[in-house]
């Protein structure tokens, strides 16, 4: 299963980077958020795919699984939703401001 999920990973980076070097703003942003999915699944496979019950001190069990990779995991889901959300808006107000989405319009260059 660990082995699934790591291909996983990899295509999902591979698809992020594609997607980061475009010139479109919002392939970028789209990129970026793919990557952070990406890194999730990587925490998350890092933590052990495990099954076990919670670790409560009165309980006799004999496997226990980890909260804290889960914990941080959901943490930064919740962060990278509110930096995607503020890159949207950014991008919304950049395309209304300046009529293109283009990068390098963007930064003034001439194409070659």
């Amino acid at each position: 299963m660990e082995t699934l999920i790591t291909i996983l990973i990899g295509v999902l980076v591979t698809v992020a980077v594609y997607l980061l070097l475009s010139r479109n703003l919002i392939r970028v942003i789209l990129g970026s958020a793919i990557l952070s999915h990406a890194i999730h699944l990587l925490i998350m496979t890092m933590g052990g795919l495990k099954k076990g019950d919670a670790p409560l001190l009165g309980e006799n069990s004999n496997s226990y699984t980890d909260a804290l990779p889960q914990a941080l995991i959901l943490t930064a889901i919740v962060i990278s939703f509110a930096v995607t959300a503020f890159l949207l808006v950014l991008a919304y107000r950049i395309y209304k401001e300046t009529g293109t989405d283009n990068l390098n319009e963007l930064r003034g260059f001439n194409d070659e």
